[in-house]
């Protein structure tokens, strides 16, 4: 991916700062990577546009299992964990990180007949719809 398409979605920038923490086919036994940028824009373009991983489009990414297996086996090996604490670390060197975090503590309750569950009567207090005791009319 040399030119710019409306699939790519890392320049060469960015990519040549992802590539190196890429695991390598260097002593891997068996069938070795293919083309690791073009997986990964794959894997880029999916999480970007929200498609399920069947609609990857074959001609710019090939076979959207290839793409699927590497996600899931960088998953599964910490890859991804590796090449985001990296990036992170490089780009707050750089001050491009604002560690400004906001927090919002607001609540919003919703009152227990607005959930589609049902419980049994002895939790509700019977029949009774009030909110009073049913003890007090006595």
């Amino acid at each position: 991916m040399t030119s710019a398409s409306r699939f790519q979605v890392f320049s060469d920038e960015q990519w040549a700062r992802i590539e190196p923490l890429l695991p390598s086919n260097e002593g891997r036994q068996g069938h070795p990577f293919g083309d690791n940028r073009r997986v990964v824009e794959a894997i880029a373009y999916r999480y970007r546009t929200g498609i399920p991983w069947r609609d990857l489009p074959r001609e710019q990414f090939g076979p959207w299992q290839t793409a699927w297996k590497r996600h899931r086996r960088y998953a599964a090996d910490g890859t991804w964990d590796r090449v985001l604490a990296k990036l992170l670390a490089q780009a707050d060197g750089a001050g491009q990180v604002d560690w400004k975090v906001s927090v919002d503590a607001t609540i919003t309750r919703a009152h227990q007949h607005a959930t589609n569950t049902t419980r049994p009567e002895q939790d509700t207090g019977g029949s009774v719809e009030s909110q009073e005791s049913a003890d007090r009319g006595v």
